[in-house]
């Protein structure tokens, strides 16, 4: 079994939601030190004061802790604590050599994995030991092919210096936007960010997709008051009714005309029982357009909708913005570089699929900031046949992918 399959599958059974990848990010960092790559963790690899929607301290902690217990690198895991789990490893080459970066993103969803029989991960073994977490959108290959790549261009290393990103917090639109300020990328001469799947079959490379939509991720509370939900109704103020109507508000939010938005409410929850009128509800949403001016409007009249849901029903509304991506462009000549190294190492350039092209990464803030510093950046879709889609429990991908995605990378840094 390949170095990347057995990291995948390392991965896949112990995943990691944003901000609390200590084992993962830990043990990447100390398998790298290993192999003699400069490693940069914790908070010199990510600005703190940047992390949006950071889980709370306790949910951080138990994390933590699970993360000694299951085999994190004791060496890295205390720079990490409190959710400072970027990791950043550079191999120099020549003074004057090219620069590479690559962007491995390492978080993992809240979604409870599927354990029918069909189901290869369970069917195999490697399926989620962690209850209601579970990498469904192939992060687990990403980080596998990075560090199978850092072994091979340990053991013969290239003229470019390479520097890798294990990014956390992809889901969600926060680790690339905390990364990125620490200026680690702003030396790169050629930056990508390579994603497994995006409906493109096993064998075939799509070298840029510029339609990543900008996204802003809303977390609301309402407050209300209590009362008994017969005798005195009347003295209530029902944050969950609060909750519903503005759901049901921000679906007609009104479309743009000539661009892709998108709005989505993915969580309402609140109230205790049935004979209590609802003092608490809480509300998940999202905005979501190929324009960040269009996208930052969304945002603002979503925002004036759940204020105006909680005065109706005499409640008051706290709005917090807990993940933000923007968009980018591919460089042309980053394009060009991976079409080339694509097909030398036997894989078939094609155009995007047509449903990715409205799929959001905050990679986009690391691509902007090489950018804006003279580098030349790409995000590259490498195809992967899926037994079920992005974020579902049924997800899984072929691992035959891996193997190509690494020898494309590798043919990529030494062209």
């Amino acid at each position: 079994m390949s170095t990347a399959i057995e990291w995948r599958r390392d991965l896949h059974a112990h995943p990691e939601v944003g901000f609390t990848e200590f084992r993962t990010a830990s043990r990447v960092a100390g398998a790298l030190a290993d192999l003699g790559w400069e490693v940069v963790t914790g908070p010199d690899a990510m600005v703190a004061g940047e992390r949006l929607g950071v889980p709370p301290e306790a949910v951080l902690d138990a994390a933590y802790q699970r993360a000694e217990a299951e085999g994190g690198d004791p060496r890295f895991l205390p720079a990490m604590r409190g959710g400072h789990t970027a990791v950043v490893a550079t191999l120099k080459g020549p003074a004057r050599g090219r620069a590479v970066g690559l962007r491995a993103d390492m978080d993992a969803l809240p979604i409870l994995e599927s354990s029918e029989s069909g189901h290869r991960p369970t069917r195999d073994g490697f399926a989620s030991r962690w209850s209601g977490t579970m990498h469904a959108c192939g992060h687990d290959g990403h980080v596998g092919m990075a560090v199978e790549l850092a072994q091979r261009l340990a053991a013969d290393p290239p003229e470019a210096s390479v520097t890798i990103f294990f990014q956390p917090a992809e889901e969600g639109g926060r680790g690339g936007r905390a990364m990125a300020p620490t200026g680690l990328v702003d030396g790169i001469d050629l930056f990508l960010a390579v994603h497994l799947g995006l409906s493109l079959p096993t064998g075939a490379l799509t070298p840029s997709n510029d339609g990543l939509l900008a996204n802003s991720k809303l977390r609301a509370v309402f407050h209300g008051r209590a009362a008994h939900a017969s005798l005195a109704p009347q003295d209530g103020r029902n944050a969950l009714l609060g909750a519903a109507s503005a759901t049901l508000a921000l679906q007609g939010l009104t479309r743009v005309a000539g661009h892709q938005t998108r709005v989505a409410v993915g969580r309402i929850s609140g109230g205790t029982s049935s004979n209590i009128v609802p003092d608490i509800a809480e509300v998940l949403l999202e905005t979501r357009a190929d324009d960040g001016a269009i996208n930052a409007d969304l945002e603002e009249r979503a925002r004036a909708m759940l204020t105006g849901a909680a005065q109706m029903h005499g409640l008051t509304v706290e709005v917090e913005l807990i993940g933000s991506v923007t968009t980018a462009r591919a460089d042309l000549s980053a394009a060009e570089a991976v079409t080339a190294a694509g097909r030398a190492a036997g894989l078939r350039v094609v155009e995007p699929a047509a449903d990715s092209a409205v799929a959001s990464d905050d990679a986009t803030a690391l691509m902007r900031r090489v950018q804006a510093h003279g580098g030349a950046a790409t995000y590259v879709g490498l195809g992967a046949d899926l037994a079920g889609p992005h974020h579902t429990p049924g997800f899984d991908f072929d691992e035959a992918a891996l193997a190509p995605g690494v020898d494309f990378l590798e043919q990529l840094i030494r062209t």
